[in-house]
């Protein structure tokens, strides 16, 4: 009896290996392979000159030493972290504080869902789009110098916000926090919401204020959302590329201030079709996004005393 029960859960996992097989398919072919050439082909020599193909020869690791000898990796990686930072701050700030809001019952707010639409509603517009509205927005003859100059009497010419490296950086970190911060609200809402409302009216037995209950419950019982929010934000900020690269005609000017390492990427590949430097570029991004995850995946789940 046992031994045909034993048979039957048997029979039953073989259907779990079959369903998974598409999926195990698709990742080989469209990610796996495509990852270990990238790695493969990123010690070859392999670019266009002129209309002559040069390569693929064997290097070795000479396309590493030339990525990090002339000091562009670490200047376009400085602006991608800048970037990323500006925009990330104010979006997981904001994020806890409406999340926090919508998830506390005793507010009652009224229209609560048509709020979350609302602030979700920028995640589904395109960065193309977005990037286009802001650029006629702060364009020399766009709307915000005229209510700069005509309105408030600020400045008295019109201030080319991306010929300032400041202004220009500000300005892809206040896109990227408009476009994301409502994906990432619900997400911690949904993480607010799973915790245990015993813990809450405990705490309000006991006298605690509402800060006192954000910091001691809600925040240490959130964390593996917010490992989870840090680490996807940080993966999409080092392949930041669309915003800045329309914001900036794919120039990253003012002095390539606003130049991220996918635009970077994006100039080995698309322009001068230098592919191994392009595959040895992508590996390093690679390697740099997998020990960031690490390291913030480890220091937030370090050992409680």
């Amino acid at each position: 009896m046992k031994q045909a029960k034993r048979g039957k859960v048997v029979s039953f996992n073989k259907w779990g290996y079959i369903f998974l097989i598409p999926f195990i398919a698709v990742y080989c072919f469209f990610q796996l392979i495509p990852l270990v050439m990238t790695i493969y082909y990123s010690f070859f020599e392999n670019y266009m000159s002129g209309m002559t193909q040069i390569g693929p020869r064997f290097i070795g690791i000479e396309n590493y030493i030339t990525l990090f000898s002339k000091g562009d990796m670490l200047k376009y990686a400085l602006n991608t972290v800048i970037m990323w930072i500006i925009g990330f701050i104010p979006q997981i700030l904001v994020s806890l504080l409406l999340g926090a809001w919508f998830s506390d019952t005793r507010l009652r707010l009224r229209a609560a869902s048509f709020y979350k639409v609302v602030i979700y509603l920028p995640n589904l517009i395109m960065a193309s789009a977005f990037s286009m509205l802001f650029f006629a927005l702060f364009s020399e003859t766009g709307p915000i110098n005229a209510l700069l100059m005509n309105t408030l009497h600020v400045i008295n010419k019109p201030f080319i916000f991306f010929q300032d490296i400041p202004a220009t950086r500000i300005l892809v970190g206040f896109m990227n926090f408009l476009m994301w911060f409502g994906n990432t609200t619900i997400l911690l809402m949904a993480g607010m919401l799973g915790i245990d409302p015993s813990l809450y009216e405990a705490a309000e037995v006991d006298g605690a204020t509402p800060t006192q209950v954000f910091w001691r419950i809600t925040l240490p019982l959130l964390r593996p959302i917010l490992v989870y929010v840090v680490i996807t934000s940080l993966i999409g900020g080092l392949q930041m590329f669309d915003v800045p690269q329309i914001l900036t005609n794919g120039k990253g000017s003012p002095a390539n201030s606003a130049m991220t390492l996918i635009m970077w990427l994006n100039r080995h590949i698309g322009t001068s079709k230098n592919f191994g430097m392009g595959g040895a570029l992508s590996v390093v991004l690679f390697i740099i996004t997998g020990v960031l995850s690490m390291v913030v995946y480890k220091v937030s789940n370090g050992k409680e005393d």
